[in-house]
């Protein structure tokens, strides 16, 4: 062992990632970025999105190679050529997005690439056993032999989760692991997180949920602008204190000031119900110009299947829909489109962008029927103008049209795809979810962003399950439970207690 290997050891640290910096073309994405991970503990990662936190992961994995620095694994120096290299070396990471055979079952999905033989043949009983051990271990209730496409978003958290266990994994990265979880199951996730730290393992833990990040974590680093900024115990940290680190600035008020006037009626929804499975019964309600209309409830209690049914994704057994006293029928989402609807949907990487092609595409693709000219071939230069307004305006920040948007950070993805939906000049615009995964910089442009288009008179309609949002970014909030309408509060009049109270009405 030499000299340099020893002195690592004596400082304690399971992983060290020393002044990592890279590249891309016209962008500094890591500026000399440290990260130093003590056993049995939770290091919180933090930082708005384009903070650099994935790409600082993507060198650790391999994915990416650094253009300087060096990184330590128990006191080795180590250089990792690809993800598979980094998780045979006891490196692993759990994803917000997660990928998985769902044909396959659980143990298929858990040793996908290494199954353990018996001669020449796979060997199912010893995959199910240590399956089932290690589900054991971890308190996950799920049998090997089910099939992936039938298990919650949770529970196939939990099987990612075991899976890194599976590796024997040292460290293991946690992207945004609650971002789709109940409150009981991120109370499961933490015990399992705390049996891991038990047993030294390393966890590096991703999130924007600044409550959560005080009470799971041991240490906190943040990141800004793809530079190292601070890492401090967990214990001498508040919220204001991580917003003002990340953002460089005192953020006393998260959101900005309501100036929008709500005006006459433009949406009327009478008596609405929809078909397939249990959805919503005997909705009502109206929306305003110039009005932002909040939809909270619990998991499950059908806030999504309204303005899926709004958009023509879901078809209605009856009911009625009216835009400005007329009668529409949203049959599918096209004819949603002609009616001025728009639909930002929640789950973005699935649903909402095109993640292969660039901005460009992503920008145009709702209002394509517009870049045709009379001799049907596309006006090049419509789309791009159209396309740099979308940039302009929704403030996105990448280095040319032509950038994959899957390589923008999540905020910035949400900015392209409001903009997509602004060119087709709705009159309605519904968004779902739409700061989920989204640091606290870019939330606030978006609350700014909504506001603005209410004051030119759009009405807008948000799902959330964030209650300060709620609260904070609405005009008046319908409260779901249960696929019915349990109530329509002012905001300005109403509090959590009142909205958790109305959540519960029919359950």
């Amino acid at each position: 062992m030499d000299h340099n290997t020893q002195l690592k050891n004596k400082e304690n640290y399971l992983l060290e990632m020393i002044d990592i910096s890279k590249e891309f073309p016209g962008v500094k994405a890591l500026d000399g970025v440290q990260l130093k991970v003590r056993p049995g503990t939770v290091h919180a990662l933090m930082g708005e999105n384009g903070a650099g936190k994935s790409t600082l992961m993507k060198c650790l994995f391999g994915i990416y190679h650094e253009d300087n620095g060096e990184i330590y694994l128990e006191g080795v120096k180590v250089k990792f050529n690809s993800a598979k290299q980094a998780l045979e070396n006891g490196v692993s990471m759990v994803h917000q997005e997660l990928n998985q055979v769902r044909q396959r079952n659980i143990m298929d999905n858990i040793w996908l690439g290494r199954y353990p033989q018996k001669g020449v043949f796979i060997d199912e009983q010893k995959m199910y056993d240590d399956t089932k051990k290690i589900f054991e271990d971890l308190d996950i209730q799920l049998d090997p032999r089910e099939k992936v496409g039938k298990l919650t978003v949770s529970q196939m958290q939990m099987v990612e989760i075991a899976k890194a266990v599976s590796y024997n994994s040292k460290v293991i990265v946690m992207d945004e692991p609650t971002s789709s979880l109940t409150e009981k199951e991120v109370n499961h996730l933490f015990k399992i997180i705390n049996a891991l730290k038990q047993k030294g393992v390393g966890l590096i833990y991703i999130s924007h949920k600044m409550e959560e990040i005080l009470q799971i974590s041991d240490d906190v680093t943040v990141m800004r602008d793809g530079k190292w900024i601070a890492t401090k115990p967990a214990k001498e940290l508040t919220t204001d204190t991580i917003i003002s680190l990340m953002v460089g600035r005192d953020l006393t008020n998260r959101f900005p000031p309501m100036d929008n006037v709500p005006g006459e009626t433009i949406l009327k929804v009478e008596e609405l119900m929809a078909t397939y499975q249990p959805s919503i019964q005997n909705v009502s309600f109206d929306l305003r110009k110039g009005e932002i209309l909040g939809i909270a409830g619990l998991v499950g209690s059908k806030r999504t299947d309204i303005v899926e049914a709004l958009f023509g994704i879901r078809q209605i057994s009856s009911g009625k829909i009216y835009v400005h006293g007329k009668e529409v029928q949203n049959t599918s989402p096209q004819k949603a489109i002609e009616n001025g609807f728009a639909l930002v949907t929640e789950e973005r990487r699935s649903t909402g962008i095109f993640g292969i092609l660039d901005i460009n595409f992503n920008s145009i693709i709702a209002n394509l029927d517009e870049y045709f000219n009379k001799f049907g071939l596309v006006d090049e230069d419509k789309c791009k103008a159209d396309t740099q307004w979308v940039i302009d305006s929704m403030r996105v920040k990448t280095p040319s049209q032509k950038t994959s948007i899957s390589s923008l950070s999540g905020g910035n993805q949400q900015k392209v795809i409001i903009g997509r939906w602004l060119l087709t000049e709705p009159e309605i615009l519904m968004l779902d979810e739409p700061t989920r995964g989204i640091d606290v910089g870019a939330k606030y442009e978006i609350y700014q962003l909504m506001i603005d288009l209410a004051k030119k008179d759009k009405g807008i309609i948000m799902i959330s399950s964030e209650m300060p949002e709620l609260l904070g970014v609405t005009d008046r909030i319908l409260v779901m439970s249960n696929g019915r309408v349990a109530g329509i509060v002012e905001t300005k009049n109403t509090t959590q207690e009142e909205i958790l109270r109305l959540s519960a009405k029919f359950l």
